[in-house]
Parts: structure tokens; sequence; C-alpha cells
């Protein structure tokens, strides 16, 4: 919301409210007509959704008791965009540059009455709503720069989680000229910004934007004698070696978020942010799926046929014992509850336990006859009869 809508709108004529409703008066008004233009009950009706933008903007300065004594003040000294003057200065209404009186710039009627504001007064009315300061004078904390770095973490520390070191380069105040950008530490202030670090520009209608200063790059100092490491910019990249956590149960090329570990900021301004990329290496019997572990257990025909106690390896910990149902064709699998990664919540998935029936390649005389016993006894059986019918059916 521009600083012109919010002094020329009437809200209260939006909401159909009078200036001295209370609270309640102004919701029970909110809600009324938000039910009768909210887009679900008037779908493809742009008038309703406009009008339903307006009654939201509305409530959402006239609902908030600082905000709406705010807008009641603007709208006191602003009538109808212009300003009336003071018993000291000229009648009438005239118009002039509210980026002057948010700059905190003085202005006022002719003669220098009443109407006349110093020290950014206005801009200490409006601060809250447009987050800009009583005065234009004063330069705006700088973000410091995101920084990404990558890791390699083994498939059982991004299981359980890991704290590992990280070597980042970012850009930090110039150690040589303690961030000043000038040799001798007395940088001048910048002619162009008056060392606001920024410049307005006009934009019509009376009303302008203020953008960085390219002379001093929005830091609003001027090196005399340019830093030779930093070139004046009294930023320069630095190195530093930190502990990062990585949480348990990451994922391999998963992209992690940590607040404030970032470059430092600047004047007082917040640290950026380090993304981490994590790469996950391979185990040589385990594998991922989501949450969930994987492996893969070799069993014999007999233990497949008759069943039986399987033993089954777990990444870290003791071996769990699963029961093998008799008949147990191969490819099947079983599921070991509570033995799998570690979850957001901290509770773990599961252990996934695919059955792999071996075939011995060297067997024993008495191996083979026992083997020919059984093929003799199960003579009548065709494993492939069902493959071949359904292959004739289709």
């Amino acid at each position: 919301m521009s600083t012109k809508d919010f002094v020329e709108k009437d809200y209260y004529k939006v909401l159909g409210v009078p200036k001295d409703a209370t609270d309640a008066e102004i919701k029970k008004a909110y809600r009324k007509l938000a039910r009768e233009f909210h887009p679900d009950a008037n779908k493809g009706d742009d008038k309703a959704e406009e009008r339903f933008k307006e009654i939201s903007e509305a409530n959402d300065i006239l609902g908030d008791s600082k905000k709406r004594k705010e807008y009641d003040e603007a709208r006191a000294l602003f009538g109808s965009g212009g300003f009336r003057a003071g018993p000291g200065g000229a009648g009438g209404n005239f118009n002039f540059d509210l980026g002057d009186l948010f700059g905190g710039t003085q202005g006022g009627g002719a003669g220098g009455g009443a109407g006349g504001f110093g020290g950014g007064g206005l801009g200490d009315v409006f601060g809250g709503l447009f987050n800009r300061g009583g005065t234009g004078t004063r330069v705006q904390p700088r973000r410091g720069q995101d920084i990404e770095s990558e890791v390699t973490l083994s498939f059982i520390e991004a299981v359980e989680g890991a704290t590992v070191p990280l070597r980042m380069s970012s850009q930090a105040p110039c150690k040589a000229c303690s961030g000043t950008g000038d040799k001798n530490g007395t940088p001048r202030v910048c002619p162009t910004c008056l060392g606001t670090g920024q410049v307005s520009r006009g934009t019509g209608g009376g009303f302008s934007l203020t953008d960085p200063c390219v002379d001093c790059k929005g830091r609003g100092l001027i090196a005399q004698d340019p830093c030779d490491v930093c070139k004046g910019s009294g930023r320069a990249k630095s190195s530093r070696t930190m502990q990062v956590r990585i949480p348990a149960g990451v994922s391999d090329n998963q992209r992690i978020r940590l607040r404030g570990k970032g470059g430092p900021g600047e004047r007082g301004g917040p640290a950026g942010d380090l993304y981490v990329v994590v790469h996950v290496d391979a185990h040589p019997v385990f594998g991922r799926r989501d949450d969930n572990l994987t492996v893969t257990v070799p069993v014999d025909f007999t233990e497949a046929a008759l069943g039986g106690e399987v033993k089954v390896p777990t990444l870290g910990g003791p071996p769990v014992t699963l029961k093998l149902p008799a008949g147990t064709p191969n490819g099947r699998t079983m599921r070991a509850r509570g033995k799998g990664a570690v979850r957001k919540d901290g509770t773990r998935g599961d252990l996934l336990v695919t059955v792999e029936v071996t075939v011995p390649k060297d067997l024993s005389t008495e191996a083979k006859d026992a083997l020919e016993a059984y093929r003799k006894a199960t003579a009548g059986h065709d494993p492939r009869a069902e493959l071949f019918q359904a292959a004739k059916g289709a």
C-alpha cells in the first residue's frame, strides 16, 4: 500500500461504519461484507473480487488499533491529499512532496508558520506502517549475503545426523581498514547522498522513490585514500571454519537452510543464511527408501520352503530375528519396525527386508541324491502350468 492510498482512501466508508465506530462494530461490518463479496461466493465476478480486496485492506488498517490511530492522524493532517496550514501560515490547501516530510526535511506555509515540520515528526507517525525511519538520513542496516556449501556424509551419518566442519568464504568487514574503506580510517561523507546511502528520484504527482546511491554504493561514505585490500568498499573476502550440525534423516542431494549462519550483516543488519547441499555415500549392505532402510537377505531353499528364523543385520545396532513363513517365495519383503532412518519428529522408519533364495553351486553326493528324491516326489507338480494357461487365455 502506497502513502497516497493510505492518505486518500476512506476505509470507514469502505466498511460502511462511522469514524467513531467501536472495534466490535468494525469487526461485525467486516465479517458481513467479507461473506457477501468473498471470491468463493462470487466466482468469475471480478468486481466482487476487487471489492473483497478493498474490504480486507480496510479491515487490516481499522482492525488494528495502532494502525487505526496512525491512519486517523494522517487523515487529520492530510485533507484530500493536501495540507491545511495552521494559524501562522498561509491559508487554504496546497500540495507538496510527501517524501520531503517522510525524509525529515522541513516544509510549511508561507512565512514559516505551523505548517513546518522538522526532525522527522511525520516520519514517526507513518514509520510503523511504511517501515520507514523517523528521519531520511539514517542509513539502513544491510543483511549479510547467503552462502552455499556442500558436504559429503557417510550413509550412517546421514541416517543418525552428524556435526561436520565447513570452511566458508563470504564478504565481511575488511580487516585492513576496519571496514572503513579508507587506509587511514577516515572516510568522508558522500557529497551525493549526504551520508544517507540513498538518493531520491521523482516519479511525478509530487511523489519520489529512493535508490541506493551509486557513488558510495549505499554506504554513505567515500574513502579519501582507498584501502589497497578492499579498494574502498570496506568489505573483503573472509574465510572461516564453523561446526555445522546436519540433522538426522537427510537424504542424498538434499538442500538444508541454516538461518543466520551466512555472511555477517552491515551496520547492525542480520547475517545471511547458509545453504548446505548434502551428498551421501552409498552403503555396501543397506539402502534407503524415504524414512525406511532396505536390505536384501539371502536364504537357502530349505529355509524358504520349510520356514524358520532368520537373523537380519541392522544399521549400527544388534541384529534382529525375523520369522520366515513356510513357502516364502523369492523376492518377498518383510518389515522390521523401528529399525529404519530417523524421522523429523524423532521416531524411526522401518527396515524392509527382501528375501533372496540362493542356489548352491557345489553339491555333495548326499545333497544331490536328496534333491533327486525330492524331484521324483514332486514330479506331478508343474510350476509353469499356470503361466502357459494364462498365455493361451491372453
